[in-house]
Formats: C-alpha cells, structure tokens, sequence
C-alpha cells in the first residue's frame, strides 16, 4: 500500500440515489490523476443527504454547504489544487 499518494473519498447517500454519480466522479478523477492517487474510496454514508468530497481528512467539497453538487472540471481543480497543484489539467483548466 503506498502511504505517499493520498486518496480521495466520496461519502454519498445511497438512499438518495447518489452512487452513480460518486461512480462517475470517481472515474473521472481516477483518469486525471492516475499517477497521483493512491486511489478513490467510495462510502456510503448512514447520514441522509450527505456528498462529501476528502482527501485523507482534508474535506474538498461538500454539497450541504456548497448547496449543489460540484461540477467535475470544478472537482478537478479542487483535487489538483491539494494534491499536486503544478498539474496541467488542459481542457478542464480555469480559464
């Protein structure tokens, strides 16, 4: 198990229906940021409405104070922002 590479977690409510988009939002992140992730852990939270988004602890988005669901090119900068922010991100960069 390698220790240097954090993992991302997303906690959604299954009872909301929310796995197919945490499935999404991890796919997407595990293509982007291959080389810099232990990997992405997806958790199905007991709390109702619950979608949050961590990097060992550190929260990167969560939808209850947010008020929405973060957009993936937003959800990529956020990760790259913590893990590794020297990464290029070509098309899902700010603009």
């Amino acid at each position: 198990m390698n220790k240097s590479k954090p993992t991302i977690s997303i906690e959604y409510c299954p009872k909301c229906n929310w796995m197919l988009r945490a499935a999404y939002m991890a796919q997407e992140l595990l293509s982007t940021f291959t080389e810099d992730v232990h990997g992405v852990l997806l958790i199905p939270s007991e709390i109702a409405g619950k979608y949050t988004i961590s990097s060992d602890g550190y929260t990167l988005f969560d939808r209850k104070d947010m008020g929405r669901f973060p957009e993936v090119k937003e959800l990529k900068q956020l990760v790259r922002d913590h893990i590794n922010p020297n990464k290029d991100l070509g098309h899902s960069e700010k603009k």
